[in-house]
């Protein structure tokens, strides 16, 4: 069983591990350029523990094992979606920087359970060549939309995964 608890600023220097860990298991897997220069950084993760979007997966134990944000609300990076578009204009929550020690498996799907408790609607993102976390979203309900630009003007494929739409399969 993993429990979902809100991050907690004495969780960042765990946080920072995960993170250190998940650009390793990127670069090894082919996606050498999606979090480049120590992104994210203990500054932004501190501001998401503030603002209490970062939360954590934990095991039976209190054993930190993943970590992501859940933000609901409207994503300005998602305002504009090109050669695709949204699933539909429904209000929303956002996944980002999913990470896992990779010492347990089912981090992934425990947070996508956990946030599809909260709201209908979720839509992410991810690196063109992040195959892992497109297979994890599309084995979850999750529809590719069409591309999307960060705040940096990088690439990025959007998903969104609505209960209304799982409902009818």
């Amino acid at each position: 069983m993993k429990n979902i608890r809100k991050a907690e600023e004495a969780d960042i220097p765990r946080l920072m591990e995960i993170f250190d860990i998940a650009r390793r298991f990127m670069t090894e897997n082919g996606n050498p350029t999606q979090w480049v220069k120590g992104y994210p950084g203990e500054c932004l993760i501190k501001e998401e523990i503030a603002k209490g979007h970062c939360f954590v997966v934990c095991k039976d134990s209190d054993e930190i094992v993943g970590t992501f944000c859940f933000i609901v609300g409207e994503d300005p990076t998602y305002l504009v979606i090109k050669d695709g578009a949204w699933l539909n204009d429904n209000p929303y929550g956002t996944i980002h920087r999913l990470a896992s020690r990779g010492s347990e498996k089912g981090v992934g799907k425990a947070c996508i359970d956990w946030c599809a408790g909260k709201v209908s609607e979720i839509r992410a993102d991810t690196h063109r060549d992040n195959i892992p976390m497109q297979n994890l979203l599309e084995s979850n309900g999750f529809t590719k939309c069409g591309i999307i630009y960060t705040h940096n003007g990088t690439e990025r494929i959007a998903y969104q995964r609505s209960e209304a739409l799982c409902w009818r399969r």
